[in-house]
């Protein structure tokens, strides 16, 4: 009985941080400078500096939708690889136990 509180009291701890923040920042967007990030305020200071790119892209993504379905993609894969290892090693591990075990 107690582990079911305990897991109501979590799903509700994430459904408040879920909702928190779309409540006090309703209405609020890039426009008015929130969620703007770290990359956007770094390109600002660096073309206010008047660095000058040695380097252009060697293909650009005709779109914005495409660029994200890309990085998308690339994640996906990524997480694929970084989970196909930690199984590995957690399943290394565990049939090392019982081979000691027996």
């Amino acid at each position: 009985m107690k582990t079911r509180n305990i897991n109501i009291i979590l799903i509700l701890v994430v459904i408040i941080l879920a909702i928190a923040p779309m409540v006090i920042y309703s209405g609020l967007g890039e426009d008015d400078g929130y969620f703007g990030g770290a990359d956007g305020a770094a390109g600002e200071v660096i073309e206010e500096s008047g660095y000058e790119p040695w380097f252009s892209s060697l293909w650009e993504p005709p779109s914005g939708e495409i660029e994200s379905l890309l990085f998308a993609v690339q994640a996906a894969i990524g997480a694929i690889i970084i989970g196909y290892f930690v199984g590995y090693w957690k399943a290394e591990s565990k049939y090392k136990k019982d081979d000691e075990n027996k």
